[in-house]
């Protein structure tokens, strides 16, 4: 009952504010605590305000109009997120990042430290889970149904079906199939279309 009132009260700013939010309608995050602890912080203190879906107040999104993002995925709304997308970043679908976690797309330039190189983006597929203070470097390309181990540095590609651990990151065991159902999701607001065949690929 809370839960319904909870989303009758505040779901529809939160649909307003962020038109990219796509998570499960009920049991996921209260939508009153989306709304005191990151739009409050988002638009009105205005830190990462061009973000369309939630970033923590003690998160960084940088380039966010350089970001693609699937659904059940929101890089940047854990603890001490740093996201820099200058590059492009191209996250999957069913995305976790732990706290602490950076995804850095571009470096410094060595002769010009006010300069960023320019790369190819940085590109995570889907169920994908990304552990406490790891950091992804420019250029990575992590596959389908991974694990990143807390405390990683991903400097190279890692394959799908991997649990992956280490600085730097190295491949440890092959990691079985997800198996969640995602398609039984009853989500916050009308899915596009080129979300369904990814949802279904998950039954």
């Amino acid at each position: 009952m809370f839960s319904k009132i909870d989303f009758l009260i505040f779901g529809w700013i939160i649909k307003l504010f962020y038109p990219q939010y796509y998570r499960p309608k009920y049991g996921y995050q209260r939508y009153y605590i989306l709304f005191f602890h990151y739009i409050i912080p988002q638009f009105f203190f205005r830190l990462n305000p061009k973000v369309k879906w939630p970033v923590h107040f003690t998160s960084k999104v940088l380039a966010p109009k350089n970001i693609q993002k699937g659904i059940l995925c929101d890089p940047g709304d854990n603890l001490n997120n740093y996201i820099q997308a200058n590059n492009g970043i191209i996250f999957g679908n069913n995305i976790e990042l732990g706290p602490g976690v950076s995804i850095i797309s571009s470096n410094h330039n060595f002769e010009n430290l006010r300069e960023h190189i320019k790369s190819d983006p940085i590109v995570i597929g889907n169920n994908v889970w990304i552990g406490a203070n790891t950091t992804v470097l420019p250029e990575v390309n992590i596959g389908d149904n991974v694990i990143i181990g807390a405390n990683s540095v991903v400097t190279k590609d890692i394959p799908s079906n991997s649990i992956a651990v280490g600085n730097p990151c190295k491949v440890v065991k092959e990691k079985p199939a997800y198996t969640e159902d995602l398609s039984q999701i009853k989500f916050n607001r009308k899915l596009p279309k080129k979300y369904q065949e990814f949802l279904n690929t998950n039954v």
